[in-house]
C-alpha cells in the first residue's frame, strides 16, 4: 500500500527538516482576515482551485470560500443552505434526486467533493448539517483536471473542521419551529506534548438534531460526529487520521405536490394542499455514512513538500416510499403511484500520493504540484418497483396505508447489479511568474477508468452475466494572471473536462455502457478580473465565460430504442460579486448571475431539442446580505435571494414563475463567549419550487420558520 510505504519514508525524514505548520500545501497569505458578511473572501488559500494552494485572487478562474465565519453569520443549517452563497447555484433535497444547477448544467456534470474526494455519486451529497464542515469551496466551469471526471459545470467540495494546534471549546442550542431541537459541541484539545515534535492534538465535533417537518407525518432525525488526531512527530513529519460518521432518518418523506390542470403555460398548485403529504404513512428515508482518512505530511525542506492520504467510504441508503402524485383532469382527486423500494451499498477506497515543489524555470519563480491517485469505487442497488396506481385520494382529507400493505411488494432487498469502477490518475499543475506581475498557471490530468458491471439477476441478451468498459481521459488548464495594478488583476483561462455522458459511472446500466463508448468532452473559455476598491473597504470579482459539452448521449433520430453520442449541450454566462465593509458596523455582499443555457442537439421522444433550456436551469440568480450593528452587541442582519423562472418540460412550454426570500436575522453578543441568535426564514411565507420533476408535480419549498440560537465559545 502506498501509504504504508509513504509512512516508513517519512520516518527517515533528516533531523534539519522544519515542522509543518498546517496542511500541504503551503502558501502565503496576501490577504487580511475578512468579515464573515463584508469584503469577498480573495486571500485564503484554497483546496479546490488548484493543488499549488493558490489563493482565488491567484487563480484564473471563479472561486468562491464560503468560510466557517460566513455560515455562522448567516445561520446556514446544512451543506445546502451554504450554497446560497455562491454565485448563481441553485440546490433542492428532494430525497431521490438530490440537484444542484450551476453555470447551466445539472448534478451529472457538477462534481460534490469532500475533502477533494469523489464520491461518483449525487446522492451521496444529501444535505448535511453544517456544523461539522469549517468550509465549502466551489470552483466554477470544468474542472476534472482536478478531481477527475465528472465535472463540466463546476466542483463543489465540502471540507470537515480537522484537529488545530490549539486548544477550545464551542457548542450550539437550536430550537425553532415545526419542533426543531438541536445540539452541538465542539472541543479541540492537545492531548500529549509541550506543543512541539511529540504533541497530539485531537478535536471531536458532534451534532444531534430532530424535528418535525412543515409537511404532514414528516419527521427527521440526524446526527453527525466528525474526530480527528494531529500528530506532530518533528523534522517537518506529521500524521492526521480523521473519521467521520453520519446518520440520518426521514419518516414518511416529502417528494413533491401535484400541479393543477391543465398544465399549460405557468404551472400552479393549489395552496389548500400545501403542507399535504401523500406518500405511505410508514414511507422511509435512511442512511448511514463513514469515512475513514490517514494523512501524512512531510515537509522535507522549505523547496519540496509530500503528502500521503489513504481514504475509506462506506454509505447504505434505503428508501420506501410511494413517490409520484398527479391530480385527475378535473382536479378532485389525486393519483399516487411510484412505488419504490430500494437500497443502494456503496464502498470506497483509495491512496492519494502527491507532492509541491517550489522553485525556479530559468531563472523565473516555478511552483510544482504532482501526484498520482487510485481508487476503487463499488456500488450494488437493490431495486423493487410496483407498477400502476397505489390509489386515487382526496386531495384534502385522506389516509394513506403502510407501504407493503398497499403496494403489493414484499420486504426484503434483491440485488440488481454492481458497478465497479476503478480509477487511477496521474495529474501535474504549474504556475510560473513570466515577469513579477504575470502568472501562468496550467494543469494536466490523465486518466484510466475501468468500469465492471456484473449482472446479479437473471441474465438476458439486453443484461449479460457481466460487462465492461474502460475510459482514458486527459483534462488539462491553461490560464494567466496580470496583476494590473496593486489589489486588481485580469485573468483569462481555458480548460476541458470529461464527464459520463448519462448519469453517473457507479449506477450506469448495461444499455449505457454498451451504447456509449466514450466520456462526454467540455471546454470552458473563461476572462475575468478581482479587484479591490473604494480604499479597500471594498472588492469585487467578475467572469464572463462560454462552456460546451459535447458527446452527451441523445435519442438516435432514426431509432428511439437506441442513444449516440452526438448530442452537444452549451451555456454562455457572466457573474458578480461584490463585497463591502462601509464602516466598522456596516456590511454588505451581493453576486448576480446570467447564464444563457441550452441544447445545440439533442433529441428526446423523436423531437429535436435544439435551442431549448435544460429543465430546472434558470436564468438569473440574485443575492443579498446586509448586517448593520446597532450596538457594539446587537447586529440585526437581512438576506435577499432572487431565482429566475425554470422550465418544467424539455419542449419549454411549462415554467414555474421567478421567486424571491427574505430572511431576517438579530443577534445579541452577551459576553464575550456566549451568543443569542433569533431567525425567521422566508419572512413572507412565499409558496415556492425548489425543483420542478416534472408537468404533474413540483417539490416545494419550505414557508416561513422561525428558530433561536443560543452559541458559546471558549
Amino acid at each position: 500500500m502506498l501509504g504504508v510505504a509513504f509512512l516508513l519514508l517519512a520516518a527517515s525524514a533528516p533531523a534539519g527538516a522544519q515542522s509543518v505548520q498546517g496542511s500541504l500545501p503551503q502558501v502565503d497569505v496576501v490577504d487580511e482576515a475578512v468579515s464573515a458578511t463584508g469584503r469577498l473572501n480573495l486571500g485564503t488559500p484554497s483546496e479546490t482551485g488548484s493543488r499549488l494552494g493558490l489563493t482565488p485572487r491567484e487563480t484564473p478562474g471563479s472561486v468562491t470560500i464560503v468560510d466557517r465565519a460566513t455560515i455562522d453569520a448567516r445561520g446556514a443549517q446544512d451543506t445546502q443552505e451554504i450554497l446560497r452563497a455562491v454565485p448563481g447555484i441553485t440546490a433542492h433535497n428532494a430525497p431521490g434526486n438530490v440537484g444542484v444547477s450551476y453555470r447551466g448544467f445539472g448534478t451529472g456534470s457538477i462534481s460534490q467533493l469532500f475533502n477533494g474526494i469523489n464520491v461518483q455519486y449525487s446522492i451521496a451529497a444529501r444535505p448535511v448539517d453544517s456544523w461539522i464542515y469549517d468550509r465549502v469551496e466551489v470552483l466554477g466551469g470544468p474542472s476534472s483536471f482536478l478531481f477527475g471526471s465528472g465535472a463540466v459545470g463546476g466542483s463543489i467540495n465540502y471540507i470537515t473542521k480537522l484537529a488545530q494546534r490549539a486548544d477550545f471549546t464551542e457548542g450550539q442550542l437550536r430550537f425553532g419551529t415545526d419542533k426543531l431541537a438541536e445540539a452541538s459541541i465542539g472541543l479541540n484539545r492537545r492531548v500529549a506534548g509541550d506543543g512541539g515534535a511529540g504533541s497530539h492534538y485531537f478535536r471531536i465535533d458532534a451534532n444531534a438534531r430532530d424535528a418535525d417537518s412543515w409537511t404532514d407525518g414528516t419527521g427527521s432525525r440526524s446526527a453527525q460526529i466528525a474526530t480527528s488526531l494531529l500528530s506532530d512527530f518533528g523534522s517537518g513529519f506529521t500524521h492526521t487520521l480523521a473519521y467521520e460518521y453520519q446518520k440520518e432518518t426521514v419518516d414518511r418523506p416529502y417528494w413533491g405536490t401535484p400541479v393543477l390542470n391543465p398544465a399549460i403555460g405557468t404551472l400552479t398548485v393549489d395552496p389548500g394542499i400545501r403542507f399535504k403529504n401523500y406518500n405511505s404513512a410508514d414511507g422511509l428515508y435512511e442512511q448511514e455514512v463513514q469515512w475513514l482518512r490517514s494523512m501524512a505530511e512531510w515537509r522535507v525542506n522549505d523547496a519540496l513538500q509530500l503528502r500521503n492520504t489513504f481514504y475509506a467510504y462506506d454509505a447504505l441508503r434505503d428508501y420506501r416510499n410511494v413517490e409520484t402524485y398527479r391530480y385527475n383532469a378535473f382536479n378532485t382527486a389525486v393519483i399516487r403511484s411510484g412505488a419504490l423500494l430500494q437500497r443502494h451499498d456503496q464502498r470506497l477506497v483509495g491512496d492519494r500520493i502527491e507532492g509541491i515543489y517550489r522553485g525556479q524555470l530559468g531563472g523565473m519563480r516555478s511552483d510544482w504540484s504532482f501526484g498520482l491517485d487510485y481508487s476503487v469505487n463499488k456500488q450494488t442497488r437493490f431495486p423493487k418497483s410496483g407498477s400502476g396506481t397505489v390509489s386515487t385520494v382526496d386531495p384534502y382529507s385522506f389516509t394513506t396505508g403502510n407501504f407493503f400493505q398497499e403496494t403489493g411488494l414484499a420486504p426484503g432487498f434483491s440485488p440488481d447489479r454492481d458497478n465497479k469502477t476503478t480509477t487511477t490518475a496521474v495529474y501535474l499543475e504549474n504556475r510560473t511568474a513570466l515577469v513579477p506581475t504575470v502568472n501562468l498557471v496550467t494543469a494536466l490530468r490523465h486518466e484510466r477508468i475501468e468500469l465492471d458491471l456484473t449482472n446479479r439477476r437473471a441474465v438476458t441478451a439486453a443484461n449479460p452475466a457481466s460487462f465492461s468498459r474502460s475510459y482514458d481521459p486527459t483534462t488539462g488548464r491553461i490560464g494567466i494572471v496580470w496583476d494590473v495594478a496593486p489589489g486588481a488583476n485580469l485573468y483569462a483561462q481555458y480548460a476541458t473536462a470529461a464527464d459520463p455522458p448519462s448519469g453517473v459511472l457507479t449506477t450506469a446500466s448495461f444499455a449505457d455502457v454498451r451504447n456509449n463508448s466514450e466520456l462526454t468532452t467540455g471546454r470552458q473559455v473563461e476572462v475575468g478580473s478581482k479587484v479591490d476598491f473604494w480604499e479597500r473597504k471594498g472588492n469585487a470579482t467578475l467572469a464572463l465565460y462560454s462552456i460546451e459539452r459535447k458527446n452527451i448521449a441523445t435519442q438516435d433520430p432514426n431509432n428511439s430504442a437506441l442513444t449516440v453520442l452526438v448530442g452537444e449541450q452549451s451555456a454562455k454566462g457572466v457573474e458578480l460579486a461584490v463585497g463591502l465593509q462601509p464602516t466598522p458596523r456596516w456590511s454588505i455582499q451581493a453576486n448576480a448571475t446570467y447564464v444563457d443555457a441550452q441544447y445545440d442537439r439533442f433529441n428526446q421522444g423523436g423531437v429535436s431539442l435544439a435551442g431549448k433550456t435544460p429543465n430546472n436551469t434558470p436564468s438569473t440568480v440574485a443575492n443579498l446580505w446586509m448586517s448593520y450593528a446597532f450596538t457594539p452587541s446587537v447586529e440585526g442582519s437581512v438576506g435577499l435571494r432572487y431565482v429566475g423562472q425554470v422550465y418544467a418540460d424539455a419542449a419549454n412550454t411549462l415554467v414555474w414563475p421567478s421567486y424571491t426570500l427574505v430572511d431576517l436575522a438579530l443577534s445579541w453578543q452577551i459576553n464575550k463567549s456566549v451568543a443569542l441568535i433569533g431567525r425567521v426564514r422566508n419572512a413572507t411565507d412565499k409558496l415556492y419550487a425548489a425543483n420542478v420533476a416534472s408537468d404533474t408535480q413540483v417539490y416545494l419549498g419550505p414557508p416561513r420558520t422561525a428558530d433561536l440560537t443560543l452559541r458559546v465559545a471558549f
